[in-house]
């Protein structure tokens, strides 16, 4: 596609911006270790918010998210509980706070806040760091094949090129040149520099989202979506099975359901949920989204920004997906039916910006994407290295080293893992692929240690170690036993694997030390099985009172499930023109508002009050 010259001006106009904005803040980023990874923990809560919403704004997920909404339809609205999106109503509404009161820089050195310093704590130690590691490589990956696929639809060079025996196609070449220029304003801003740019990334992306729902909703017609697609789409419940059928609309989706494994819907929603509960007990990752939160300055900022991510992501967001999903249907369904086999589908997102977006309007809603995309790398080439410098240079290697080393060994680490994860993006098959690894293969590695660890005094260092490391084994392994199966029908062998190993760490070791465990539950006060270590603290503190909010919890995680999903099918019921289904899920909307206000976000501050005896 030939851009004009407004577009290119538009895109490369912010491209300069954003790496100015990065040298511009790198010598306050630079001041230390805490600045550069944490901001100094000085960063109001609204814009870690955006920053947080803009990170999971990622340009292969909308791509996926398109995709999936043209295949599936309404019930594509489900489909995002594989990663799970939901942990972040548990992150809002106790784990944010649980996590935040730590005090750390990264997920790592939490584990020694919460298992202590012997030789179990230790391994402990570095198998986070190596699980974050890996985590992040995967991402990597994961973004490099969505913003090579995305590029080469608009640039109409060809890049290829060869390195001795590796060729590397336009894709790649694309990729490889976006990926260069995010690396080195991240590399130079640190925490300000990401934070920053993703503010101003959300205000981009969103006025691209509102652009494209505006196009969409003023294009197409009730009526011709719904000629457009088979009978169901547009339901948002289901039965067993999915029950869509493509055929004589555009055969070639059925074949794409059959590869996705996704047929047995009903089963699929029970796996998801399974896997959704264990994974969001579990706690952020050990990446960006945990680096928010420690980033916060204090438990209710932690929590109040995660609340403000669900708000200000998913209403423009999903303007944009139901958007480009319905342009694609409507105008694009026929000539997609004569393409027959073979269609890439996940390529359905820039085809539609080359379609249907008008000049001015594209330029900006490429910077838009490309924006979402750097903010989302920045964003996790901005946590790796924390684990890196922070976890193992810092901890094990070099602990009495300047401030200024930390921070350049920062850059190198992070160059490391950019050049690692490309090398793994070169050989990735495709985006849902990816995507279904990373989210069902990896958390079921992740899931069970992670869980335990909040909720059971008993689980000790070396059951989160041998926990963790049978997981990732076995996220590794099991996948290659079954390569025709969906991975996220493989997360609970993952899970049960991993679960053996968390208990034989527990059976064969010794509990961890009472004060760590003491000083552990005093300051983060989580519920679950802790009545031994609560007795031994009102030994010494008769006035101490535990946690005994898991039902409230509950009950408001449960609710902010369903209003999370508000957010959702809110803009794709106004984009098809569904407004009794629309006027349905706002009232939800504000139902569920109306009772969080109460249940959690007035708590709030009465929670840090009593969390003074601490």
């Amino acid at each position: 596609m030939e851009l004009s010259t407004i577009d290119i001006g538009i895109v490369i106009g912010y491209v300069v911006l954003t790496v100015l904005f990065g040298l511009w803040v790198s010598k306050r980023a630079s001041k230390d270790i805490d600045s550069y990874f944490l901001g100094g923990n000085e960063i109001p809560w609204y814009y870690l918010g955006l920053s947080n919403a803009s990170g999971m704004f990622d340009i292969s997920g909308t791509m996926w998210s398109v995709t999936i909404m043209f295949v599936y339809g309404l019930k594509s609205a489900w489909l995002p509980w594989l990663w799970p999106v939901w942990n972040q109503v548990f992150v809002m509404v106790f784990l944010a706070a649980w996590l935040r009161r730590s005090n750390v820089m990264t997920g790592a050195q939490w584990i020694t806040y919460r298992f202590g310093k012997d030789f179990g704590a230790k391994l402990s130690h570095i198998i986070v760091t190596v699980f974050a590691i890996i985590s992040t490589l995967g991402f990597i990956s994961y973004f490099f094949e969505g913003i090579g696929k995305f590029a080469t639809i608009f640039f109409p060079w060809d890049l290829a090129f060869e390195i001795g025996p590796l060729l590397v196609n336009s894709e790649q070449a694309y990729a490889l040149i976006i990926i260069g220029v995010t690396t080195i304003y991240t590399l130079k801003g640190g925490m300000y520099s990401v934070v920053g740019t993703e503010v101003l990334q959300f205000i981009i992306m969103t006025i691209s989202c509102f652009v494209i729902g505006y196009i969409a909703f003023n294009s197409i017609t009730a009526e011709q979506v719904t000629a457009a697609v088979p009978a169901n789409w547009n339901e948002l419940f289901f039965g067993w099975e999915l029950d869509i059928d493509w055929t004589g609309y555009i055969d070639s989706v059925n074949t794409k359901i059959d590869e996705d494994g996704f047929s047995l819907f009903g089963f699929l929603i029970i796996m998801m949920i399974f896997k959704g509960i264990f994974a969001s007990l579990a706690g952020p990752v050990p990446s960006y989204d945990m680096q928010r939160v420690l980033s916060t300055r204090n438990e209710v900022e932690a929590s109040k920004m995660s609340a403000l991510t669900i708000v200000v992501l998913s209403v423009p967001r999903y303007l944009m997906i139901a958007g480009f999903a319905v342009l694609g249907i409507v105008y694009l369904g026929p000539e997609l039916q004569s393409m027959g086999a073979g269609v890439d589908f996940e390529t359905l997102l820039p085809v539609a910006i080359q379609r249907f977006v008008p000049i001015g309007f594209k330029g900006l809603l490429l910077a838009g994407l490309l924006a979402a995309f750097m903010g989302t790398f920045a964003a996790f080439i901005n946590s790796a290295p924390a684990y890196i410098v922070n976890d193992i240079y810092k901890k094990y290697i070099n602990p009495n080293a300047s401030d200024r080393t930390y921070v350049r060994y920062s850059y190198l680490a992070s160059i490391i893992i950019v050049v690692v994860g490309l090398i793994g993006g070169f050989f990735a098959s495709s985006i849902n692929t990816l995507t279904l690894w990373l989210t069902s293969a990896l958390y079921g590695g992740y899931a069970a240690a992670n869980a335990l660890k909040w909720v059971w005094w008993r689980f000790n260092s070396y059951g989160y170690f041998w926990g963790m490391l049978a997981g990732l084994i076995a996220a590794t392994i099991v996948p290659q036993l079954y390569p025709n199966t969906a991975a996220i029908y493989l997360f609970p062998f993952i899970l049960l694997i991993s679960f053996i190993g968390c208990f034989m760490g527990v059976i064969f070791a010794k509990a961890d030390d009472m004060e760590v465990l003491k000083h552990f539950y005093k300051t983060t006060k989580p519920w679950g099985f802790w009545k031994p270590v609560i007795r031994e603290i009102q030994k010494e503190d008769p006035n101490f009172q535990p946690n005994r909010n898991f039902w409230r919890d509950a009950f408001n995680c449960s609710i902010g499930i369903i209003w999370q999903m508000t957010f959702v099918l809110a803009p794709i019921y106004l984009i098809i023109k569904e407004y009794y289904n629309l006027a349905f899920v706002v009232l939800v909307m504000a139902i569920t508002s109306v009772v969080l206000k109460k249940t959690w976000y007035d708590k709030l501050e009465n929670s840090e009050l009593v969390d003074k005896n601490v």
